[in-house]
């Protein structure tokens, strides 16, 4: 019972997915019609994306990049900025998941450096500032988080309507960072270049992490293709999946599988749903004319992932829903499930101070939500 109980806390959204598909098989029996449910083209995308993600994680790629980045940084400012904009820049090309797991723990190692009394004082305002950069930043690519790439599909934009949809928010979202990001560093000192660290690889292993990074590099591109609709996807996803099991089989533990069936339990709820008559009406008329806004709440309380999945069976204003959902990224801790990441970095790093974590992150993401709910208002009046 302490297993499940654990595991249940674990994968709370998980077991929630897969018990409410349970319960709707019994309301709609098993059938044919189950297969349509489920969209392979996003299942298959998303799992190429965190094998590629997980191997360019593994070899330190994003490590290196952000240190040379920072050695660039001339002030406390400079230095502040360049570690919550690593986190809004690359969650568009590498999910503000990964974003979130590489740069976080990077981050108490800068800080660090600069002494006891600044790390204590910056500390939780870094972390918030890029957990609110990873999420704002992923929202305008269709692959920097799972429920774009969902709604990307379903949309039938192009990857130039997708950008077009989301960039106006990027750009505040962008312009609001970089103001907070220079009040904070205000109260940071100067600070020594971070050192390489000293090669523990022959030529052997150069050589092959070389060979490793030009690798996911094309697979990485192989995915682009695939979302862009320039190959197919069942090709790219047996491309990826057999290059990588032969090339680095170990890659294949680090996919978030939970994620994936996550999206599974829901398509079976959905699809159950939807073809029940009385409850599919009664859903539609709630959510017709205010997809953004009940994303938006909806995000709050089941976090924006499993949002987009459920309501998007009843409406097609898929266009409110990508909105809706990455807004709601922010908000609550769990508005979206990286923020978790975060979270749980802090409690390990400084778990004395949670609750103040808590409270700061929620003042901070209320205050980025509401400057874009107040945007998406003025161009709804304007058009």
């Amino acid at each position: 019972m302490n297993k499940i109980l654990t595991f249940f806390k674990k994968e709370t959204v998980l077991c929630v997915a897969l018990i409410l598909a349970a319960l709707s098989m019994f309301i709609v029996p098993p059938d044919r019609d189950y297969l349509e449910y489920i969209d392979f083209r996003t299942l298959a995308i998303l799992f190429c994306l965190m094998c590629v993600m997980a191997g360019l994680q593994k070899i330190g790629v994003f490590n290196r990049i952000a240190k040379k980045l920072l050695n660039r940084a001339k002030s406390g400012s400079g230095l502040i900025l360049t570690l919550v904009l690593l986190c809004f820049f690359f969650s568009m090309l590498i999910t503000n998941d990964v974003a979130l797991i590489t740069f976080v723990p990077f981050t108490f190692i800068v800080l660090g450096m600069l002494g006891g009394e600044f790390k204590e004082r910056l500390l939780l305002s870094v972390v918030v500032l890029q957990t609110i950069a990873a999420n704002l930043g992923s929202m305008l690519t269709p692959i920097g988080n799972p429920q774009n790439l969902y709604l990307y599909g379903r949309a039938g934009l192009s990857v130039g309507g997708f950008l077009l949809l989301m960039l106006p928010y990027t750009a505040l979202s962008l312009a609001l960072l970089v103001v907070f990001c220079l009040v904070q560093g205000r109260a940071c000192p100067r600070f020594s270049k971070l050192e390489d660290e000293p090669s523990q690889e022959n030529s052997t292993d150069g050589k092959k992490a070389v060979y490793r990074l030009w690798l996911y590099l094309a697979l990485f591109l192989l995915c682009l293709f695939a979302v862009g609709h320039i190959l197919p996807w069942q090709a790219v996803f047996f491309a990826v999946f057999v290059i990588i099991f032969a090339a680095d089989r170990h890659i294949l533990l680090k996919v978030d599988y939970s994620l994936l069936f996550t999206f599974v339990g829901f398509f079976v709820f959905i699809g159950n749903v939807g073809r029940i008559p009385a409850f599919r009406t009664f859903l539609q008329s709630i959510i017709a004319g205010r997809e953004v806004y009940t994303a938006i709440i909806a995000s709050q309380v089941i976090s924006n992932v499993p949002a987009a999945l459920l309501l998007s069976g009843f409406t097609e204003n898929t266009a409110g829903l990508i909105v809706g959902t990455n807004l709601g990224g922010l908000g609550t801790l769990i508005a979206s499930m990286a923020s978790l990441i975060s979270y749980k970095s802090v409690a390990k790093e400084a778990a004395e101070r949670k609750g103040r974590y808590i409270a700061l992150f929620t003042v901070a993401n209320v205050g980025f939500l509401a400057a874009l709910i107040f945007m998406n208002m003025l161009m709804n009046s304007v058009s």
